[in-house]
């Protein structure tokens, strides 16, 4: 497979980062449950602030939106957020996870899981590129590019997104009714003995190790692009929408009539257009390419779908 294949970082073309203050999202967590871990796994006797353990900030600093506070998971930690209104598999990405980066190159990553019971997860399929012949020290640089489904891809202020359809249907998962989303540290140790890997069997390299309070993945919240508004164990009503061509190098149609209204991946609106025949194109032509969150408003509902501008 090809290197650096994936989206790049936030604000660059292509970049499917979405800005906090974006309106897409709909709900932030209200809940969240810490299990930290340690601030080097590889020296357990080592110690910070007190503590051989991460201590920066507490599992309310990840509720709400986005306001500067975080919770430091440690090496291997993991949070558990949950949120008043299930999450659902709806078009494009259903929600975002934020972590506090100072610069599109310093990523400490994270596994994200979703489960509908908080008892079964289910993890994304994810993909690391980085090499591993060499340590990514504790203030090293990773490439975006080379980094797909794994939390902290982006800098502050900007979150990863997820699809929920990435993951493998299961008689244990409904897919339309995610209550709980789990957020596990990645440690970014080559050793063998503390590396964390892939879907595809690839060791996950990224600054390691940094031993401080503030160790492992900095947790600052989880936003909500696509919710269960119709109740628990209630989805027949929901709306599907389909958005074509796509990719597109000038306009797409959209095969329900409404209010389209378009977005940057920043989350700046681009362009508002009132649909009143699925024959008439929605024209992009003048836009840069990119991708772009296509919202669309009918009086059955609404949903929100990615396309690909070229």
């Amino acid at each position: 497979m090809a290197l650096g294949i994936y989206a790049p970082p936030a604000d660059q073309t292509g970049s499917t980062a979405i800005a906090q203050n974006s309106p897409l999202f709909l709900e932030w967590a209200t809940g969240a449950t810490v299990t930290r871990g340690l601030v080097n796994i590889s020296d357990p006797s080592a110690m910070d602030l007190g503590s051989n353990y991460a201590t920066v900030g507490t599992s309310d600093s990840a509720l709400g939106i986005p306001d500067g506070g975080v919770v430091s998971l440690g090496d291997g930690g993991e949070a558990i957020l949950t949120f008043d209104t299930p999450i659902k598999d709806g078009a494009g990405f259903d929600f975002a996870v934020f972590e506090n980066s100072f610069s599109d190159t310093f990523l400490e990553l994270a596994f994200v899981e979703v489960s509908s019971d908080g008892v079964n997860y289910f993890r994304f399929p994810s993909h690391s590129q980085t090499q591993t012949d060499t340590q990514v020290g504790g203030f090293g640089n990773v490439d975006a590019r080379y980094i797909n489904n794994l939390a902290g891809k982006y800098r502050s202020g900007f979150g990863t997104p997820f699809d929920i359809s990435d993951i493998d249907d299961s008689a244990l998962l409904d897919k339309n009714n995610i209550t709980h989303v789990k957020v596990i540290d990645a440690i970014g140790s080559i050793d063998p003995a503390y590396a964390t890997y892939d879907s595809y069997g690839n060791i996950i390299n990224e600054p390691f190790s940094t031993p401080y309070g503030s160790s492992g993945f900095d947790l600052n919240a989880i936003g909500v692009i696509n919710k269960n508004t119709l109740g628990v164990n209630s989805f027949s009503k929901e709306i599907k929408i389909t958005l074509y061509p796509n990719p597109t190098t000038s306009q797409f149609y959209v095969s329900e009539t409404g209010l389209v209204s378009v977005y940057s991946s920043e989350g700046r609106l681009v362009l508002k257009k009132n649909v009143e025949s699925t024959n008439v194109p929605v024209n992009i032509e003048n836009l840069s390419s990119g991708v772009y969150i296509v919202n669309i408003t009918s009086d059955k509902g609404s949903a929100a779908l990615k396309v690909v501008k070229k």
